[in-house]
């Protein structure tokens, strides 16, 4: 099964949070409602400065997909 880069997620439980699961590496779930990121991977220290660098990049990458999926419900 091929997945998409981003799948969007929520829970009754935490009614006020919307999580965007980023599934390529390097995996993560973000929660817009403040911007907490879990990373599902373990970094090297290699790793870990490149995923610093990139990391602002894809967590706006992850903010993008859900304004865009959000419009698409208003049209």
């Amino acid at each position: 099964m091929e997945l998409p880069k981003f799948i969007l997620g929520d829970n009754t439980d935490q009614p006020n949070a919307i999580y965007v699961i980023h599934t390529e590496f390097p995996r993560f779930i973000i929660n817009l409602e403040d911007d907490d990121v879990e990373w599902f991977e373990e970094f090297d220290d290699h790793d870990q400065r490149e995923i610093e660098a990139e990391a602002e990049n894809l967590i706006q990458a992850a903010t993008d997909f859900y304004d865009r999926e959000i419009s698409r419900y208003d049209e």
